[in-house]
């Protein structure tokens, strides 16, 4: 009888309090909020309704608005925990649990930072032994958008540091909290937002890469995307034959996805398509480029006369896809099939023309088959096959062509939108950038991009907030002569960009890359490294440098050129070697640069070298996968650099 009495009154309790997300989903048990500062919580309720927020001892309401979006301000709260926060609007009620007080860390980037520490050194038992309950991860679902998305794609959890949370987590985040929690001792909660590949203006919001300027056409076809992706497709594809009628050795007549086209030069493709490096033709055994696809499909009046989308078979890497001279689609996403929708009136009774150009850039490339794969699917459910043969045709050089805004990895503002703007205003301690290898192929423009990204996120998450950026690590053999290197001028506008700032820091790689793996997995040995660019940089500890030695003044006279170094423990030292190699000095613009000996003199290297009265810069570790050699006494490599020579002698 007791028993059905508590039921009767618990049932009105349960029906009053009915579980509603009220929270933004980034405020979930096991969450980390930001310690020693005003805490931001927000959500959705029914429009109008007055929300209360309570959490450690505190309340605090907030009135939803017409759309149902709320939000409030909590007092700070010291390193601690756990606490609950219950949240209620009206007879809705959400508690979440477990909630610590610590340092939030947003680590983003491409592949080196999404690389899992399933694939880092010693794997099986960095996985088996990380039992770190108050290191909290919190992986951002990968998902593109065209505009700035509030919510996340996908369900999303705050997971404390297990085996099973860390297998797959980021390497580089986990091993920097675990290091940095030796010495800053509270509970830290980790938001990866990465994807492997990305470019960092797909990171960067549409405002801030207009305010920068240069891409205002991109854009604005980018800003039709959202609601006309047709309209944006054709007028993209103009953009992009401008830009093959226009690229170096370009032909007038050369239009390729006209129906008309001149069919000199093309070759039958294997039925099975495929891989073009399999189809046992010599040029394209080892073939990285451009290669244009055509067929044809016929059609009855009443077929043409429907709505229809163009189903293709997956190509490797990226495709532009025209259907009888007009742009329908393009898409960078290898092994994902494409489905382009067709403007009304596109088609024709008889003789229609697909032609697709695929660009690869590395490994096999190509669009996938059989002929079956590529269809035409007409709005009254007929699936028509594009069973007529193919025929490609090569365009070797160098291409680099315009890639579409839209493209999720290498568009424009794509992964700010679905992975940054819904992490809203979040409160940080910091931001771990590791990026830059999709940007080496205009590496000159880097420090402008990164300058554009460190500001456009301080305006979302807090104005002085922390930025460690990691410089690219080595890969690729080290050259034999003095050579230019997207990768070099990627590095050094990280260097530039993280010295100017004093709320910046950078962790140098450039030592512990892979000659043959673009993924170096020491990820152990960044993580001590970031975390100790966060102990100088963050935590104000003055008397650590935050990473080796760096240059900080040249000089030179007729037959040297000298060039001190600060952040030096011990003094400098040359490895493998009596004094440190890789140092060049260039003329003006770097057309010719010479290898210089180096001797080391205190904490300076001097450069003995006739080209010293004449020469315009100096640079050293320049290269994709350069050797450098200088160090100091604490095993802190120099990093790479370029300088010039003026006549004060300031770099």
């Amino acid at each position: 009888m007791l028993g059905s009495l508590l039921a009767c009154f618990a049932a009105p309790a349960m029906a009053q309090e009915s579980v509603t997300q009220l929270l933004h989903p980034l405020f979930q048990d096991h969450a980390v909020l930001q310690r020693d500062q005003p805490i931001l919580v927000w959500g959705h309720a029914a429009p109008d309704t007055t929300v209360s927020v309570k959490f450690a001892r505190q309340t605090a309401t907030a009135q939803a608005d017409a759309e149902g979006r709320w939000q409030t301000t909590l007092k700070p709260i010291a390193a601690g925990g756990p606490y609950d926060m219950s949240v209620r609007a009206g007879p809705d009620v959400q508690t979440v649990s477990d909630v610590q007080m610590g340092d939030v860390w947003l680590c983003s980037g491409q592949s080196n930072m999404e690389l899992p520490v399933r694939r880092a050194l010693n794997a099986d038992s960095e996985i088996a032994s990380a039992a770190e309950p108050d290191i909290r991860l919190f992986t951002v679902p990968k998902a593109p958008a065209v505009t700035p998305r509030e919510g996340f794609s996908g369900p999303v959890s705050w997971q404390p540091a297990s085996p099973e949370s860390v297998r797959d987590f980021s390497a580089a985040c986990y091993f920097f909290a675990r290091e940095l929690r030796k010495t800053v001792n509270v509970p830290m909660g980790l938001i990866q937002s990465a994807w492997g590949g990305s470019r960092i203006e797909a990171w960067t919001s549409a405002d801030a890469l207009r305010a920068q300027g240069g891409m205002e056409e991109a854009l604005d076809v980018f800003a039709l995307y959202a609601s006309d992706p047709v309209a944006a497709n054709a007028a993209w594809g103009k953009h992009w034959q401008q830009w093959w009628e226009q690229r170096e050795g370009a032909t007038p007549a050369d239009a390729p996805w006209q129906p008309d086209a001149d069919r000199t030069g093309w070759r039958q493709a294997p039925a099975q398509l495929g891989a073009w490096e399999r189809w046992g033709v010599p040029a394209l055994s080892a073939y990285n480029g451009m290669v244009w696809y055509r067929t044809q499909v016929k059609l009855s009046a009443t077929q043409a006369g429907q709505g229809a989308r163009l189903e293709l078979a997956p190509a490797d890497e990226t495709d532009v896809t025209w259907v009888n001279g007009v742009a329908v689609g393009s898409q960078n996403a290898p092994g994902d099939p494409r489905s382009y929708p067709l403007p009304p009136g596109l088609l024709k009774a008889g003789i229609n023309s697909v032609v697709v150009n695929v660009l690869d850039t590395w490994g096999d490339g190509g669009l996938a088959g059989p002929a079956q794969a590529h269809a035409l699917q007409l709005d009254d459910g007929t699936r028509i096959v594009l069973d007529a043969p193919w025929w490609y045709r090569a365009a070797p050089g160098d291409p680099t062509p315009p890639l579409a805004p839209w493209h999720a990895a290498s568009g424009l503002s794509t992964l700010y939108n679905g992975m940054i703007a819904p992490l809203g205003s979040y409160g940080l301690r910091g931001m771990l950038w590791y990026q830059g290898e999709s940007n080496t192929g205009d590496g000159a423009a880097y420090a402008d991009r990164l300058r554009t990204l460190r500001d456009d996120w301080r305006r979302q998450f807090g104005a002085e907030m922390p930025l460690l950026v990691v410089q690219l690590a080595g890969y690729g053999q080290p050259p034999v002569a003095p050579v230019e290197s997207g990768w070099a001028q990627v590095r050094d506008a990280q260097r530039r960009v993280a010295a100017e700032d004093p709320h910046s820091g950078l962790a140098l790689a450039i030592d512990i890359g892979d000659a043959y793996d673009i993924h170096p997995p020491n990820k152990q040995e960044l993580g001590r490294r970031l975390a100790r660019v966060a102990r100088h940089v963050v935590h104000g500890e003055q008397a650590l440098a935050a990473s080796g030695p760096t240059a900080s003044k040249v000089s030179r006279t007729r037959v040297e050129v000298r060039i001190s170094f600060e952040d030096v423990t011990g003094t400098l030292v040359a490895t493998g070697a009596n004094g440190p190699i890789g140092f060049e000095l260039c003329d003006a613009e770097a057309k010719h640069c010479t290898y210089a000996d180096a001797t080391l003199d205190g904490n300076a290297v001097v450069l003995n070298s006739l080209q010293a009265a004449s020469a315009a810069s100096v640079r050293y570790c320049w290269a994709d996968g350069p050797i450098c050699t200088l160090r100091d006494s604490s095993g802190a490599s120099a990093g790479p650099f370029e300088l010039s020579l003026t006549p004060s002698g300031t770099p």
